[in-house]
């Protein structure tokens, strides 16, 4: 494993996080508790230290389930967590609905607690601004109290979640340029959904600001497993997207081929080293549900970088659509 910085921190996160939402949401199959804290420590074991959850993952599941895994090792493990949906009073929700969010002092200052409470920890690594819009980006008091939450010790940084789903580019760029305590930003970025996550990049190599990938398998497409007869579960997010979704990204995914010619890297690892060739993206988080992706995913950073050919021959395919025409319109990432 291999570690980066949180910009303008001394917190050192694994290249290759752990985004606990696939164990806690049920969004990806089924859910066992204590198979999840067994994929947590072994995680843990393989040189990952950075855990990402948010308060509204499982109602609060995706923070007890990390006191859970790493109780009375609070200080070997860096937690982020995510804030800003009130979930307390809305708790019904209607597929994947957002729910209402708040940035007041009262609220926030009430979440930020009950997710120290539920972790079992006095401080959080890096917390976020979940899935932040345009008003809270231009929101000073807002960042002012993140300031706040840093001199009380109940935070060592901070930042924001772009989505819920692919895009958000000028609330990113906003927030990076604006706010000049920002730590970090995660965002949606792979192979085969380069944009916004491109302007991001370049937004985050000016201000100086650290990124955080989430779906840099583009939902599994690219950890080379899918086949046109893949059938998702009943209680998987991705049952319900077409057909076509399936097909045409399969079409893309064969033109990669030349990532794993050398037999040194899966499709798996050669997605999170594409995420990692750019130096402002200090962390990426698979989609890690069972020990197998976990043994494939870990040792990614241990593979050879892709080289300036093969990124450059990325760009050409990306530019061309991987030389597929769609079928459908293309479906956005939750």
């Amino acid at each position: 494993m291999r570690y980066r910085n949180l910009a303008g921190t001394d917190i050192s996160v694994s290249e290759v996080g752990f985004g606990v939402w696939t164990i806690s949401t049920g969004w990806w199959g089924e859910v066992d508790d204590k198979k999840s804290v067994r994929l947590l420590r072994e995680a843990y074991e393989k040189g990952i230290n950075y855990f990402d959850t948010a308060d509204t993952y499982g109602s609060g599941k995706g923070e007890t389930i990390l006191a859970d895994a790493f109780g009375g090792m609070r200080e070997e493990v860096v937690i982020s967590t995510k804030i800003g949906y009130d979930f307390y009073n809305n708790t019904e929700r209607r597929g994947q609905q957002e729910r209402p969010q708040v940035w007041s002092e009262e609220f926030l200052r009430f979440a930020l607690g009950e997710s120290l409470r539920r972790l079992d920890t006095d401080y959080i690594d890096f917390l976020q601004l979940h899935n932040v819009k345009m008003d809270a980006v231009e929101d000073d008091a807002l960042f002012n109290l993140m300031d706040t939450f840093v001199d009380e010790g109940k935070i060592r940084s901070y930042g924001v979640a772009l989505g819920p789903r692919i895009g958000w580019r000028d609330e990113g760029v906003r927030a990076m340029e604006t706010q000049k305590n920002l730590a970090g930003l995660q965002m949606i970025y792979n192979i085969l959904e380069q944009d916004p996550g491109r302007d991001l990049i370049e937004a985050a190599g000016r201000t100086d600001t650290s990124l955080i990938v989430r779906v840099p398998h583009s939902s599994g497409m690219l950890e080379g497993k899918y086949t046109e007869n893949t059938v998702f579960a009943q209680n998987d997010h991705r049952r319900h997207r077409p057909k076509e979704w399936l097909i045409d990204g399969l079409k893309k995914v064969e033109t990669l081929s030349f990532l794993t010619e050398s037999g040194e890297r899966t499709l798996g690892q050669a997605a999170l080293k594409f995420c990692l060739a750019s130096p402002e993206i200090v962390s990426t988080l698979p989609n890690i549900y069972d020990s197998e992706q976990l043994d494939e995913f870990a040792s990614a950073p241990d593979t050879p970088d892709l080289t300036d050919e093969e990124l450059s021959q990325i760009a050409e395919l990306y530019e061309a659509n991987f030389g597929v025409t769609p079928s459908v319109r293309e479906v956005k990432r939750a």
